[in-house]
């Protein structure tokens, strides 16, 4: 009998052995597409965390410029924030402000005229006849606020635009500032508010207006040869140089004094 069970343990491993591989190589097969399966997810995770890790990068550096950006911007910020508060303060006293202009712009009016009445006598007509238009503006209904301002500032601006310029012109010598009441056409010579000269047009009588004493006084050969030079000085016909001029404003104690 042994033989015999011999053989057939035999028989059943050999038919048993077939099986046996075709589960080991599919479970092996099974493992690899597992292990590939888990490779692939691997391979998606590593791919999104470098996204990620790229899009925080991003995100920092933006963040860092708009940082460096609202540093630089904080400055003009508050400028702008400082003009807001004053436009809000000039809001709240616009009314009170409102009432005063009136008598603010004729104040200014006022002070005007008497500037040019008190002046060095050039282009008095001239002057006064502003003055007129800004007293006639005044009263004009038509007129806002701010034209009326606007006016106002403007012969202002003018009155000071004189101080700095040098001027010649012909013009007429009344009776009461010639010598002997005659009426002569003259060469008037201005330099700013700090001189006025006439010089005649043959050149043998020139004079400067003295402010203090409000009359004219003569010049000596000199005086003219140096007021001939201003004349044409002002008509660009000369090279800028010193003039050895009177000034028509005395120089008092407190101005020599002064640094």
């Amino acid at each position: 009998m042994l033989p015999a069970l011999r053989w057939g343990c035999a028989g059943l491993l050999l038919a048993t052995t077939p099986l046996l591989g075709q589960e080991l190589l599919q479970e092996a097969g099974e493992g690899q597409r597992a292990q590939a399966e888990l490779q692939v997810r691997i391979d998606a995770a590593d791919e999104a965390t470098r996204d990620m890790l790229a899009e925080l990068r991003r995100l920092e550096a933006q963040t860092r410029r708009l940082q460096a950006q609202g540093e630089a911007q904080a400055p003009r910020l508050d400028r702008l924030a400082e003009r807001l508060d004053e436009r809000e303060a000039a809001l709240e006293t616009l009314a009170d402000t409102r009432e005063r202009l009136p008598a603010l712009e004729s104040a200014l009016v006022s002070r005007l005229q008497a500037w040019v009445e008190r002046d060095l006598p050039f282009l008095v007509e001239e002057r006064l006849a502003r003055v007129a238009t800004l007293e006639q503006g005044l009263a004009d209904p038509d007129a806002s606020a701010a034209e009326r301002l606007d006016r106002i500032l403007a012969a202002w601006r003018a009155e000071l635009d004189y101080g700095r310029e040098l001027d010649a012109w012909r013009g007429t010598l009344h009776q009461a500032e010639g010598e002997g009441g005659n009426r002569r056409e003259v060469d008037f010579l201005r330099l700013g508010r700090v001189g006025l000269y006439y010089l005649t047009p043959d050149g043998r009588e020139g004079a400067v207006w003295r402010a203090d004493e409000a009359r004219w006084q003569l010049l000596d050969e000199a005086g003219r040869v140096e007021l001939r030079h201003g004349l044409r000085i002002a008509r660009d016909q000369r090279a800028p140089e010193l003039l050895t001029l009177p000034v028509s404003h005395p120089i008092t104690a407190a101005a020599q004094e002064a640094p």
